[in-house]
């Protein structure tokens, strides 16, 4: 891995339900690289990740969604979860927070259910990209190129297939965080 983040701050939007090791893996690596991170929530104080078949480790929330503003992070990551997408695919803040690092040109990466998140947010349309099978189609519909891949990169964007891929997930995002090929 490299440096070139050192100094930088990377938004990470969850709410309850949220899968834990698409959330806590990529994090830790992100601080190892002296990186900011934020958990932006639209619930204030502690969340809860979804583990497998139940609910698992406890987060705080460092800002709440209504006080966050895409002019102070570098770049977005969108963990999945069911539950998770679900409640954040209804919140017009959500949305706009998201797309708002479209806008701005700002990377982002989505792994699991996280691209319905993008679905939403009116901003897969024309991109190829990947995600939980389950999903597909809701992708296809949306517009997006789905690929059956574990990792794509398409221009600032990152997706990812399954929790299982967190590492080359992981790997693709450290690289367009840091400027590569964005």
């Amino acid at each position: 891995m490299n440096n070139k983040l050192e100094g930088k701050n990377v938004a990470i939007l969850v709410t309850d339900g949220f899968e834990q090791s698409e959330f806590t893996e990529p994090r830790a690596v992100l601080k190892e690289l002296a990186v900011g991170t934020h958990t932006v929530s639209p619930t204030s104080e502690v969340i809860k990740a979804w583990d497998g078949d139940h609910f698992g480790e406890t987060v705080s929330v460092d800002i709440r969604l209504q006080d966050a503003d895409v002019a102070d992070y570098d770049a977005l990551l969108l963990p999945g979860g069911v539950i998770n997408t679900g409640k954040l695919r209804m919140l017009p803040e959500a949305l706009k927070f998201v797309r708002d690092f479209f806008e701005a040109g700002k990377p982002v990466a989505a792994i699991g259910h996280g691209p319905q998140v993008l679905i939403d947010a009116a901003v897969v349309r024309g991109r190829r990209l990947t995600s939980h099978p389950s999903i597909k189609t809701d992708l296809i519909n949306a517009g997006a190129e789905w690929v059956d891949e574990k990792v794509v990169a398409d221009q600032g964007l990152v997706t990812g297939q399954r929790a299982t891929d967190v590492p080359d997930f992981i790997k693709k995002m450290v690289e367009k965080f840091s400027g590569g090929n964005v």
